[in-house]
């Protein structure tokens, strides 16, 4: 094993990242633009973190591989019972994730690499908070910088009770290696992961059973799109559990899984996906050694510039939490660089689009009507259904719905909602309006191509004028 380097120019930095993320990816690219010399530090075999390794990228293409084959899309022309393949297996489900995530690890390394990005293999922990000490199979190394940028995101959370073993019970990132689908499926948590791993499985024809402690689903989202989330949902077959909270989850030894729950309720399943939130990936970073501390989860807290209580020592993406979103991430890390290095940002806080992947996919952006009520702003909705429009027709899906809420005096549009096919996509017109503070003016007058989803945007508005005047 190699001793510890000895400080020279070659081993400092302007910038050290750690962790390959879509957060750390954009600080260590910020940096690069700036010239300086910057560098990451990724403990796994390949870059981009759980976003393009288990998380966001391999559940999309999950997502994707399950609506081709199940025919899901088109069953509402050519029938319920309708399939492109009529015994699907998990190797026909996850055949296109390899080639997928191969891919964006591909551009991310290129990207890194154009932009003279230096990538060191290894797993980080500071010695103090201007060097680093990185171990590898090669041996143990030192590096200083003058600013971190910490980019580790976060593990699935094992709580107490849960005996994941990878085989029959599952966390987040082992569901997508099972070695066969499951006849049953329970999912122990409704959060977006749990809500969507449900859907996924469920159009695939397997019984689901949705576990979760709260007496709601998705508390930051628009009652109403809830209410229809769960109508699709049921529709598909999901039986939903709210306000159950599970004890432990046991295996049997005919090799079924018990989830006990504390109101004497058993289920039984082939499989159970623990899905109980993710916790801040940390662990091995010694931060007590810089006086950085930690949350319960494991995550850091950071002001508005993401600066830990290191002011050298920055943190960016899922380990400082809320929203916890690549796009907010990848964000963040350009943000925390610009500071780091002086560059002033006068950037306008722009509304933020959610997207959430379900079947069907949801997005909304700006407020509620539980918000507006709160704060004692009148408002009005409009609402446009699929199943008026042209393009709904033509895509199969005559379910959605799109829901914008304005102010009944200005007109001044406040919230979007959406639930249907092409959600995420179309969400951020709503997303531009907002922004710029426009209002039902440019949705009524406004020309949309024909036939798109888009269209829903002008039908709500009418709509919603429609009833002011009224």
């Amino acid at each position: 094993m190699h001793g510890l380097d000895k400080d020279n120019e070659n081993n400092h930095y302007d910038m050290i990242v750690i962790g390959s993320g879509p957060s750390g990816q954009k600080a260590a690219i910020q940096a690069a633009k700036l010239r300086k010399r910057v560098a990451i530090v990724e403990q796994s075999k390949e870059v981009g973190g759980v976003c393009s390794n288990t998380g966001t990228i391999p559940s999309k293409s999950f997502r994707e591989a399950v609506l081709y084959l199940s025919g899901f899309r088109e069953r509402s022309i050519y029938g319920s019972s309708y399939r492109v393949k009529s015994n699907i297996t998990i190797n026909d489900l996850t055949y296109r994730i390899g080639s997928i995530v191969r891919h964006e690890n591909d551009v991310i390394e290129h990207q890194l690499s154009r932009n003279r990005v230096e990538i060191i293999r290894g797993k980080a922990s500071f010695i103090d908070q201007n060097q680093i000490l990185i171990e590898n199979r090669d041996g143990v190394s030192t590096r200083t910088a003058d600013n971190f940028v910490i980019a580790v995101g976060t593990k699935p959370n094992h709580p107490p009770g849960f005996d994941i073993d990878g085989d029959r019970i599952l966390d987040s990132d082992d569901i997508l290696t099972v070695s066969r689908l499951p006849r049953n499926l329970c999912i122990v948590g409704g959060g977006i992961i749990g809500i969507e791993y449900a859907s996924m499985f469920a159009v695939l024809g397997i019984k689901v059973t949705l576990v979760e402690a709260k007496k709601q689903l998705l508390n930051f989202v628009d009652r109403e799109i809830v209410e229809s989330l769960k109508y699709h949902l049921r529709n598909l077959g999901i039986t939903i559990r709210l306000g159950e909270e599970v004890l432990e989850v046991t295996r049997r030894e005919d090799g079924q899984v018990v989830t006990a729950l504390k109101s004497g309720k058993q289920i039984v399943s082939d499989t159970v996906l623990v899905s109980a939130g993710r916790q801040g990936a940390t662990d091995s970073l010694n931060l007590e050694t810089v006086n950085i501390e930690v949350s319960k989860f494991g995550k850091l807290d950071v002001n508005e510039n993401f600066q830990t209580s290191v002011d050298n020592i920055y943190a960016v993406g899922d380990v400082i939490g809320f929203p916890a979103l690549a796009s907010t991430g990848k964000r963040q890390g350009r943000l925390a660089t610009s500071h780091a290095f002086g560059v002033s940002s006068d950037f306008k806080e722009i509304p933020l689009p959610w997207g959430i992947y379900t079947i069907p996919e949801i997005a909304l952006v700006g407020e509620t009507e539980d918000s507006l009520t709160e704060k004692q702003v009148p408002y009005e909705t409009g609402i446009a259904r699929y199943k008026e429009i042209a393009r709904g027709h033509l895509i199969g899906d005559e379910l959605g719905m799109l829901k914008i809420i304005f102010h009944r005096e200005t007109l001044q549009l406040l919230g979007v909602h959406i639930i249907g096919e092409g959600a995420t996509e179309i969400i951020h017109l709503g997303q531009a309006v907002l922004h710029l503070e426009g209002g039902l003016e440019y949705l009524t007058e406004g020309v949309f191509n024909y036939p798109t989803l888009t269209e829903c945007y002008k039908v709500a508005a009418l709509d919603g004028l429609n009833k002011i005047r009224a």
